[in-house]
């Protein structure tokens, strides 16, 4: 077992755990303030609901579900142009942020949509007959009843983006998932992979432990 992990550089797990987490709370950040409204766009143009507009709702849900089908290593690649735009590079920490976004924010607006649906509709009329306006129906009733919901789904989302982050390392996204592509599989480094994995493993179960601690938390009794 020792000699198995003679060769590994510490430092360069250490630097690429670093990059990891920090492509997953850049990339969290942008995805839960893009799809959090997005994911109430969408519930409250749906139909039989507070500012039901089916076309714009049609349109917003028809370009949700393209973005969740298209393949993210796909996304990656595709993506290219508009992160160079963006950032001024494709490669990194940096150009990984764009896709991972773009990845995972129609699916935490699906999140936020579902989380919103399962309000008591009693909750939402009751506030209307205290002539609440739909803003402060959404503020003080919609999201602070959802507000478990949205935290679970936060945490599906942030589970999303760390195996997001590891396929980024197949255009030199940075990270734990380049460091495993480069020396795990293209210089047969088993060690190296090893530790990845494990390391992946273990944020993806802090990250599930953190989310469901929230949800029990902000959970009503």
């Amino acid at each position: 077992m020792n000699e198995l992990f003679t060769q590994i550089d510490w430092m360069e797990i250490w630097l690429a755990t670093v990059d990891t987490l920090t492509m997953l709370g850049g990339s969290l950040l942008f995805t839960v303030l893009l799809g959090l409204p997005l994911g109430v766009i969408l519930f409250l143009t749906a139909k039989r609901q507070l500012l039901a507009q089916p076309v714009v709702y049609a349109l917003l849900s028809f370009i949700t579900n393209v973005l969740r089908s298209v393949p993210f290593v796909i996304l990656l690649i595709v993506m290219i142009p508009v992160t160079v735009l963006i950032t001024g590079t494709s490669l990194g920490v940096a150009g990984a942020i764009p896709p991972l976004v773009v990845g995972a924010t129609p699916f935490f607006a699906r999140l936020v949509e579902t989380a919103l649906r399962e309000v008591d509709r009693g909750i939402i009329e009751a506030t209307q007959a205290m002539g609440a306006t739909t803003t402060q129906i959404v503020l003080r009733a919609l999201l602070p009843e959802a507000l478990p919901g949205i935290i679970a789904g936060v945490t599906v989302t942030a589970i999303t983006l760390v195996s997001y982050a590891a396929m980024s390392g197949v255009i030199g996204g940075g990270g734990l998932g380049d460091l495993a592509i480069r020396f795990g599989y293209q210089r047969f480094q088993t060690d190296v992979m090893v530790i990845t994995v494990v390391l992946l493993l273990i944020l993806v179960q802090i990250l599930q432990m953190v989310g469901d601690r929230m949800v029990i938390h902000f959970s009503r009794k």
